[in-house]
């Protein structure tokens, strides 16, 4: 149930990720991606002011090639992103260059770009990002002690610098009970039957603890009384963090569902912990997998590009 917590994973995006491939009459079609036609027109359009050389004629067009085959692989993900997610990153990007919102706007206008337009590439940047780390993902393998390794050598050198940078977190003692979904017992029924059991405990009929012992399908935790002990929220599942996090100390949750079957909890207790070296742990973890993502990124294209039909014309 626990695991890494991946933050702000972006992958470098083509140049010319999604270059317009509206069609004219007087263009000679010199390529084409999977039925998708090239035209001439779009090659000069790629290679703005560079000299029509060969070279750089066949670097414009392999980047068109390439930004047509992640348009197909975003369109045949099903993958879509919010507005509020393109809201995120563009408030990110005000705050990291020092700007407001109002001073992003008059930045984009005297550069001549329409917001609209801004928004939308963006979210064209999102998309990819999540399609080709979702396809390149399952390959990345960062171990514990390479995370060890590079974050103790992170803090060390901070500290060497006097740039440390202490923090305190809030690690929060839980106890739940989990009931897995069989042939026997589907969505409707688990939701049911931990109602029951939560109306149970809160009516004194049964502990939390008995209950766990009883019905948890989490048998190392139930054998415990349903303790899974102190940890940060961020180590459990996105679903079964917010519960830990909105759960009132004392107050035993609603039946919810993760992809471990459907759960009740309790927040027992909750305690400050120096989480300094933990910083650095995550700051280690992200440099390794971004590393990864920049070095394998480049296969994921040479795997679309293979299993493309693509064509050239004379």
């Amino acid at each position: 149930m626990k695991r890494y917590n991946i933050k702000g994973i972006f992958i470098t995006l083509f140049g010319l990720l999604f270059i317009s491939t509206h069609s004219y009459s007087s263009d000679a079609v010199i390529a084409s991606v999977n039925g998708v036609p090239i035209l001439e027109s779009q090659v000069k359009t790629a290679l703005g002011k560079k000299a029509y050389t060969e070279n750089n004629r066949k670097v414009a067009l392999d980047n068109i090639i390439d930004d047509i085959l992640v348009n197909q692989a975003i369109k045949n993900s099903g993958i879509s992103v919010t507005n509020a997610q393109v809201d995120k990153v563009i408030e990110d990007i005000a705050a990291s260059n020092g700007l407001t919102f109002g001073q992003l706007l008059d930045a984009l206008d005297y550069q001549g770009i329409n917001y609209q337009q801004y928004r939308n590439q963006i979210a064209n940047q999102l998309l990819m990002s999540e399609v080709r780390n979702q396809a390149i993902g399952k390959s990345l393998e960062v171990s514990h002690e390479e995370v060890q390794e590079l974050g103790n050598k992170l803090l060390a050198q901070a500290k060497e610098l006097g740039q440390e940078k202490k923090a305190t977190a809030t690690e929060y003692q839980v106890r739940h009970i989990l009931l897995k979904l069989t042939p026997l017992l589907n969505d409707t029924q688990a939701k049911a039957l931990l109602t029951k059991i939560r109306s149970d405990i809160l009516n004194n009929k049964m502990t939390f603890e008995e209950a766990a012992l009883k019905y948890s399908k989490d048998y190392l935790s139930g054998a415990n009384g349903g303790n899974l002990g102190f940890a940060f929220p961020e180590t459990y599942v996105p679903p079964f963090a917010r519960v830990v996090l909105t759960t009132p100390k004392g107050k035993i949750s609603l039946p919810f569902k993760t992809e471990f079957g459907w759960h009740i909890l309790e927040v027992t207790n909750t305690r400050q912990v120096d989480s300094t070296k933990d910083i650095y742990m995550q700051e280690a973890y992200q440099k390794l997998v971004n590393k990864q993502l920049q070095d394998v990124s480049k296969d994921w294209v040479k795997i679309l590009r293979k299993n493309a039909d693509i064509k050239y014309f004379n």
